[in-house]
């Protein structure tokens, strides 16, 4: 009997961004909880998004921060309520202990799973079935070769300091701009309190990565990112920064009491609309370019740009799409 059958795992064979070809996990069982990410197809037109496929660990949705742009607007999987849409957790907990030990019986590479795609990844540290979200999954990923990914705009890192879990948890943080923060992030914690809980446990020795995502053309934002970066850089040394741009999906853009922003939005790419190319051009030289000068830091990536991005990140820093390294992958 086929073994991967047996198991109730899908594999299936994907052309990867370095254009080879390889067998990957696809979902284990119907994917509901595990999955790879893998909405974006390899990019051959300018206006393609770039994006590697990432490991999903879906046990939660939703996130009550209600950032004015977010994506998770436009999905339809939690509540709504009159103070932003509240996390849910899956309500079959068998379900989700059942799919993470199909996936730990697997004779696969080591990999990063996300757990917070469709959720903020700390939010529901407090109740998840009774105990911290990530402690009912370091029960079942401690010790093993996978690394969890939390990626989060939240500030309880409490479970992570009293723990030992840096062997198989990345802490990945969500920042922005002071400017744009205050504008558009209302309700979530502000960028200074991120940024201790980020080094809170970066000095406990847990590898820490960094979003500034989506950035925003607002009047002075040349020095807004740049004093964002030193104020980062004053506490820590990420592991990564991954920079990213506005991005309007229609059902996000349908969905967003707040609109101003979709003002700032003038291209379409596969993967919604988007500032202008000279835009996001600028606001990514701007960051990539303060790093390398005033911090010698280079290991940045930019998430779902396009193609036609790319080509001008490779030609001005070197920046090669088919080796990114980015945030959500090993």
């Amino acid at each position: 009997m086929d073994r991967r059958k047996s198991m109730n795992v899908t594999f299936k064979r994907y052309r990867l961004l370095d254009g080879s070809e390889m067998d990957l996990l696809s979902r284990v069982g119907d994917g509901n909880i595990i999955r790879l990410f893998d909405k974006t197809p390899f990019p051959r037109k300018h206006d393609d998004v770039v994006c590697p496929h990432f490991f999903q660990l879906a046990c939660i949705s939703g996130c009550a921060y209600n950032c004015s742009y977010c994506y998770l607007k436009g999905t339809f999987r939690f509540w709504q309520k009159d103070d932003g849409r509240i996390p849910l957790h899956k309500k079959d907990l068998h379900q989700i202990d059942s799919a993470i030990g199909e996936f730990l019986k697997l004779d696969i590479p080591r990999v990063v799973l996300n757990t917070s795609e469709l959720a903020d990844g700390l939010q529901v540290e407090i109740d998840f079935y009774g105990q911290p979200f990530s402690v009912f999954l370091m029960k079942h990923f401690q010790g093993t070769q996978h690394k969890l990914l939390f990626l989060s705009k939240g500030t309880y890192v409490k479970n992570f300091l009293e723990n030992e879990w840096q062997e198989n948890v990345i802490l990945s943080w969500s920042l922005n701009a002071y400017s744009v923060a205050d504008r558009w992030e209302k309700l979530a914690p502000i960028v200074q309190d991120r940024l201790w809980a980020a080094k809170q446990v970066f000095d406990r020795g847990y590898e820490v990565r960094l979003r500034i995502d989506p950035m925003v053309a607002v009047e002075g934002y040349e020095k807004d990112y740049q004093d964002l970066v030193d104020s980062v850089f004053s506490l820590f040394e990420p592991a990564r920064i991954t920079l990213g741009c506005l991005r309007g999906l229609p059902a996000t853009i349908a969905r967003a009491k707040d609109k101003s922003w979709v003002s700032y939005l003038a291209e379409r790419s596969n993967w919604g609309g988007k500032p202008s190319i000279e835009s996001r051009f600028s606001l990514y030289s701007t960051v990539i370019e303060h790093l390398k000068d005033e911090h010698g830091y280079g290991n940045v990536a930019v998430c779902k740009d396009t193609l036609a991005v790319w080509a001008l990140l490779e030609k001005r820093f070197g920046l090669d799409f088919r080796k990114i390294r980015c945030n959500c992958i090993a």
